[in-house]
């Protein structure tokens, strides 16, 4: 097993590896929108869910249909097309030199608290394969619903260096 500090000093294509994590394809729009969109250096992914195959992983809310586990799973997951969607679009993770935003939309009953260590499931992975160093801000917020009945989205904004500097 590869240390922490010997993570740090790998690319985020190499740490994946290092992982053993396989990204899967990159999920497709379900409605009128695009997954990702460049301005400038930052790379704006849309509300990204826990979706497989264009098939929702998890259906219901935290506190009611899902416990904090099935909830971190599933930020997980949304996580992961996260990355596989940036990885479409950049051609590579390399490109990210940071993450500068991420957003955690959590669909829960009234009293349920425990979102902060259901977001962790994407800080966790954003920080193993991009390192510490490029953690980024985070807002988690508790919602009524959220689009197909998912319990997740995440609002993940990149900043990426140009192509030809790699």
């Amino acid at each position: 097993m590869v240390g922490h500090s010997g993570l740090q000093q790998r690319s985020a294509q190499q740490r994946l590896l290092d992982l053993g994590i396989h990204l899967p394809a990159a999920p497709t729009p379900l409605g009128t929108y695009v997954e990702a969109l460049q301005t400038g250096n930052l790379l704006f992914l849309s509300g990204m869910l826990p979706v497989v195959d264009h098939k929702a992983k998890y259906v219901g809310r935290l506190g009611k249909e899902l416990d904090a586990e099935a909830g971190r799973d599933a930020v997980y997951t949304a996580a992961l097309g996260a990355l596989a969607v940036a990885q479409e679009f950049l051609g590579s993770l390399d490109r990210i030199t940071r993450v500068v935003r991420l957003g955690v939309f959590l669909a829960t009953v009234g009293d349920f608290f425990d979102q902060p260590r259901v977001a962790d499931g994407a800080s966790d992975l954003f920080r193993d394969v991009f390192g510490i160093e490029k953690a980024s801000v985070r807002t988690v917020l508790g919602v009524a619903s959220l689009p197909l009945g998912m319990p997740v989205a995440l609002e993940i904004i990149f900043e990426v260096k140009a192509a030809e500097s790699l």
